[in-house]
């Protein structure tokens, strides 16, 4: 199974703690399915700068200690041309920030990958476009 993951998803591996953080376990089994090798992840190149800057604001006294494990979780960073043309349609047409839609773009353009979100903005408006699906309806 390939998986694209946004930093809204990333960050429940991060703050399964709170007692607010929704869908933590539903997070966590995609990271145990990369690392029993079911789940391939396939991210778009600022994935680790924004998940960084979230953990460095939110947890600064953990923020190293978290990013070196986030470093250490396998994945392939996709950086094609085609996956900046795609997310700036989407941009375009969703009215979105192209940060976001970076993720999905990483989706749209490799075969049989599926984009996991936690941002329900961005899931309403761009579901039609397919290959998306809310954390909330994951099924490990």
């Amino acid at each position: 199974m390939i998986l694209v993951v946004d930093a809204s998803v990333a960050l429940k591996w991060f703050f399964q703690d709170r007692d607010n953080e929704a869908d933590c376990d539903l997070a966590l089994s995609i990271l145990y399915g990369v690392d029993q090798g079911r789940i391939q992840l396939m991210q778009p190149p600022h994935f680790i700068a924004e998940v960084a800057a979230v953990l460095a604001r939110e947890k600064p006294d953990e923020a190293e200690d978290d990013l070196f494990d986030l470093l250490n979780i396998e994945s392939r960073v996709i950086n094609e041309p085609e996956i900046y043309m795609t997310s700036i349609d989407l941009a375009k047409r969703y009215r979105h920030h192209l940060f976001d839609t970076l993720y999905h773009a990483v989706a749209l353009n490799t075969p049989r990958a599926t984009f996991i979100t936690a941002d329900s903005v961005y899931y309403q408006k761009a579901k039609a476009s397919g290959r998306i699906m809310l954390l909330k309806d994951y099924i490990p």
